[in-house]
């Protein structure tokens, strides 16, 4: 099946926008949000406006009209990337994040029981707190296994990811 030239012409603009993306990778959000600006945001208007003359000259049946109708009604949710320099232009992070879950699916369906199936999720839940606070959860897991019972119930919230420091820097700050 020969390749559309539209179909051609849209992924080369797209692939515009995700060089200027390897190039702001790694920088701070205020300076990607000041490149995207600079750079991406003419190259979206200019898709956008191109996306819709094209769209207008194809057939409803069209796959192509099919393909740019998707992205045009989802179109202020691809340009979010270009307000916030917190947010990437794909999704690949999250879908790495979560590939973990999508391989031990199977596993999962044999939890024994829903009460199995109820610790599987609290621990998935722990470690990934922890992983979301850039801690260690085997590390943290440990320290806390160890020390909570020892631990006042008014300090419990110290044992928190987001709150929480092994004995050793305690001690360090103390």
């Amino acid at each position: 099946m020969p390749i559309s030239p539209i179909a051609l012409e849209a992924v080369k603009r797209i692939d515009a926008l995700f060089d200027i993306e390897r190039g702001v990778n790694g920088m701070s959000v205020d300076e990607r949000l000041e490149r995207r600006q600079q750079e991406s945001r003419p190259l979206v208007d200019e898709l956008e406006a191109w996306m819709r003359a094209e769209r207008a000259k194809l057939s409803r049946s069209s796959p192509v009209a099919e393909a740019m109708n998707y992205m045009l009604k989802r179109w202020s949710g691809f340009t979010t990337f270009l307000d916030d320099g917190r947010i990437c232009l794909t999704n690949n992070a999250a879908e790495r994040a979560l590939r973990g879950f999508a391989l031990g699916r199977k596993s999962w369906l044999f939890a024994g029981s829903d009460r199995g199936a109820d610790r599987a999720a609290f621990m998935t839940t722990l470690i990934m707190s922890a992983k979301l606070n850039d801690i260690d959860p085997q590390a943290w897991l440990a320290d806390v296994l160890a020390n909570i019972a020892d631990t006042p119930i008014s300090r419990l919230e110290q044992l928190l990811p987001w709150n929480w420091m092994t004995k050793a820097l305690n001690a360090q700050a103390a």
